[in-house]
């Protein structure tokens, strides 16, 4: 098999195009954010039925995430990076035009099955940075999706509040095609692949284990926790999930390596990638709500959606500003120390909120601490992963590390859905959480990510490398 590499490209360059797809699809998942509350009057549907629009994309890209960066590690990382823009951009186009509830699931589904572009962008910086730069470009990789998610909220609510909300779909489409050229033009394809054969079986049991579990904590809030459905699919989550992991144990080419992702080191940072994705989802979601609570609540602070997106804008900012940092600090002393640090602050950050939750000001200031946690975070997890799997499973590797952080996301969506839904107050015809229940998640979010410390005291402090070995004779 031939396995020559491109030149190595200029790293800036790079980095940064690779960085911008990071963002892209980061704004993909809050594309709808701002029409949610008009999209049953918009599609002429329900409420419960609109959530789709969100929830598909949840589910597309729980199944995309570690299949595409299997086939990635197979049969080339570029080639599936383009593979997944070209998904994004079908997904616009499939919802540009919708009006109506099905075809705009659809799309948002294909979108979801681009969200693949993490984890290969973050190989790809392995296979072709010299090693002074890696640290660094992994790092603004990985806070590009908080960047994504910080500016994607108000770009998109501005948008909707000033033209047709269908221009959303068509400037993300033009933002895709561009970005495909520019991934033909600076990114290269790092081999040919590390050859092998697709675990087709394996792919389908994943995706119907995590559908089954995704479902379930997604819409729980809307069947009921209790209900027959929500019960019967955690049932058979579990069963599908275990079947599915014997199939792995004794496949010689499985989509993914359960002996290599039991390693105290992988382990252990994907656990701490569910909790961090916890902590990390729950403020971006209780932040906006609590500024544009109604200030006659006492401790609403009134503001519209647009201006609680602009005041969400610096977290963001300041995740990937802190990225260079958080690389510098795991040069220095390892990325265990990095995600360390992280979760500190970011425990810091949900203390913090509990004094400064009375101000505009002061939801700024919480919400920047726990995004630099955020940040620190983030840039060493993919360090960790890598670091401990040879190269020729790296996108693979780091597709099931995003997917633990999706798990994570979903999981703080349902149980900050629970609580601010179950503590609420009334407010004349309306009514709306109260301030216990923004207090009470808060404190959640300060339990989570002391959790997630104790989780990353139990990652060897050095882990011991593993060799790459020649991607010629990875699969003989």
């Amino acid at each position: 098999m031939n396995t020559a590499i491109s030149p190595r490209p200029r790293s800036g360059p790079l980095t940064g195009v690779l960085a911008a797809a990071g963002i892209m699809v980061a704004v993909m998942q809050t594309l709808v954010v701002p029409l949610i509350p008009d999209l049953p009057r918009l599609l002429n549907t329900s409420a419960s039925n609109a959530s789709w629009a969100v929830t598909a994309t949840l589910l597309g890209a729980s199944v995309a995430v570690p299949v595409i960066g299997r086939l990635g590690d197979l049969y080339g990382k570029r080639r599936l990076l383009l593979v997944s823009t070209a998904l994004l951009v079908l997904g616009s186009l499939v919802c540009a035009p919708a009006d109506s509830l099905i075809p705009l699931v659809i799309g948002r589904a294909l979108q979801g099955f681009g969200m693949g572009v993490i984890p290969l962008g973050i190989s790809i910086m392995r296979d072709v940075l010299p090693p002074e730069r890696l640290g660094s470009g992994v790092a603004m990789m990985s806070s590009s999706l908080g960047v994504g998610g910080a500016v994607g909220l108000p770009l998109s609510a501005a948008v909707a509040q000033s033209t047709d909300w269908h221009v959303l779909f068509w400037g993300s489409a033009g933002m895709g095609l561009l970005l495909g050229g520019l991934i033909l033009r600076y990114v290269p394809e790092p081999s040919a692949g590390s050859g092998g054969r697709f675990d087709a079986v394996g792919a389908l049991g994943l995706s119907a284990g995590l559908i089954t579990l995704l479902l379930p904590v997604s819409k729980g809030g809307d069947w009921g926790w209790g209900s027959g459905t929500t019960l019967g699919l955690l049932t058979a989550a579990a069963v599908i999930l275990l079947l599915w992991g014997g199939w792995e144990l004794r496949h010689p080419s499985p989509l993914v390596d359960l002996r290599a992702g039991s390693r105290r080191p992988v382990l252990m940072t994907n656990l701490a990638s569910v909790v961090i994705g916890f902590a990390m989802y729950a403020v971006s979601l209780v932040a906006p709500q609590l500024l544009q609570s109604p200030a006659t609540t006492g401790y609403g602070l009134g503001q519209s959606m647009l201006a609680a997106g602009l005041w969400m804008v610096p977290a963001g900012l300041v995740m990937m500003a802190v990225s260079p940092f958080a690389a510098k600090l795991s040069a220095a002393h390892g990325p265990r120390t990095s995600l360390l640090v992280g979760a500190l602050v970011i425990a810091c950050g949900y203390g913090a909120a509990l004094a400064l939750m009375g101000s505009v000001w002061g939801v700024l200031v919480f919400a920047a601490v726990i995004s630099t946690g955020v940040g620190f975070a983030y840039a060493a997890m993919p360090a960790l992963i890598m670091g401990a799997v040879p190269a020729s499973e790296s996108a693979a590797a780091n597709g099931l590390n995003s997917l633990s952080r999706s798990l994570g996301t979903a999981t703080a969506s349902a149980v900050v859905g629970l609580v601010l839904a179950r503590m609420t107050t009334d407010l004349g015809a309306v009514t709306v959480p109260s301030e216990a229940g923004f207090r009470a998640t808060f404190m959640i979010g300060a339990g989570v990510a002391i959790l997630a410390a104790l989780v990353v005291l139990a990652i060897p402090a050095r882990p011991k490398a593993v060799p790459s070995v020649p991607l010629a004779l990875a699969h003989e």
